[in-house]
């Protein structure tokens, strides 16, 4: 295995972001699962505290990732179809916007933020900046269920992939 992207498969890079961030976003939704299902629980106790800092570990992650991906562009592999492509797409502005509005959200309350004794940005005093609250409020959790319903199709059409790949080609191959 190599470690930069050829056109046959993916390379160790890409393949370690891959599956670290897919672990750290297993852990970001059973964070949030158990801050909406089980609140004042031991294990919403256990998991909450961690959604922030690694919500910007992933964020940085996101773009050393696409960094890496257009650094192989003309090297990886291709998508399967269209679907597939706008499906990664989809998955990648995801990952994008989602803590981009959460920290937008807690810019706008004034409070600071740090992730692991690390200051991201001070907090400040006066009124709160409510557009920037309305636009986490609006778009980060309702962004985060949509990430996950397109994680889920994207495992399921893997798994299928793998086991008849004649049949995941629904739309034709257009893009090289």
């Amino acid at each position: 295995m190599t470690i930069k992207d050829s056109p046959k498969r993916y390379g160790t890079i890409s393949r370690v972001f891959h599956w670290t961030m897919a672990l750290l976003i297993l852990w970001q939704f059973l964070s949030a699962g158990a801050h909406y299902f089980l609140e004042d629980t031991a294990i919403e106790s256990f998991f909450w505290p961690t959604h922030k800092p690694l919500g910007v570990v992933l964020l940085a992650m996101d773009f050393l990732r696409l960094l890496w991906a257009i650094i192989n562009l003309s090297t990886r592999p291709h998508s399967i179809n269209l679907l597939a492509k706008l499906g990664h797409l989809s998955i990648y502005f995801l990952l994008l916007a989602t803590p981009i509005t959460a920290m937008i959200r807690q810019y706008g309350s004034g409070r600071s933020f740090d992730i692991f004794g690390a200051p991201i940005f001070p907090g400040f005093d006066g009124d709160r900046i409510q557009w920037m609250l309305d636009i986490g409020s609006d778009f980060h959790g309702e962004a985060g269920w949509v990430l996950l319903l397109l994680i889920v199709g994207h495992i399921f059409m893997a798994i299928r992939s793998k086991k008849n790949p004649a049949k995941i080609n629904v739309m034709p191959r257009i893009w090289k």
